[in-house]
């Protein structure tokens, strides 16, 4: 995603937008993923899990007021909603094991498209490629699907927005706002 120019020197932070997990859940997820005995791949820590919205990249310090005043912009309409993580899948080419909703919700959809509007105008640019929401689990994960004795059924509870920065492999949430207005 392209944003505006920063200036020479000036400190940069890897960001990006995502739906936490709760404490609870990242054990339960965690728990349930030692279940599958994998022998491909390195685990993600458990701390990190969430659900990416929109990845930013490498941004200017500067711009993260203006992100943060945009993203305060964007909400969805209604009330709380969840987002099952219900379908255990690898994606190949990025070598990912990874928890997805068989049927995202149209309020997941509508909040992504409400971010990407608001940062327009900051200089980042819509996705080229479908947004696929999912929970990463394992990295460097080459192998098939694997079974399951006890199929996925998670329920992300989507309460709150939050901006995190990647830094040293951890993810530090930055600012959050309520989804629901």
């Amino acid at each position: 995603m392209g944003h505006e120019a920063r200036e020479q020197g000036e400190p940069l932070k890897r960001l990006f937008f995502a739906l936490p997990c709760a404490d609870a859940q990242r054990r339960a997820i965690a728990q349930w993923r030692r279940a599958l005995e994998l022998s491909s791949g390195r685990p993600v820590p458990a701390e990190n899990f969430h659900l990416t919205l929109m990845f930013l990249g490498s941004v200017a310090v500067s711009q993260i007021p203006d992100i943060c005043a945009a993203a305060a912009r964007a909400r969805t309409p209604g009330q709380p909603w969840t987002v099952p993580l219900d379908r255990l899948d690898v994606w190949h080419q990025s070598n990912v094991l990874l928890l997805a909703p068989a049927q995202p919700p149209t309020a997941l959809r509508q909040l992504v498209y409400a971010l990407q509007q608001a940062l327009l105008p900051l200089g980042f640019v819509e996705a080229t490629r479908e947004f696929r929401p999912h929970l990463t689990l394992m990295r460097d994960y080459r192998a098939p699907v694997p079974e399951s004795n006890t199929q996925p059924d998670f329920h992300l509870s989507a309460r709150h927005l939050t901006l995190f920065e990647s830094h040293k492999g951890r993810y530090r949430p930055l600012a959050e706002w309520p989804l629901v207005s």
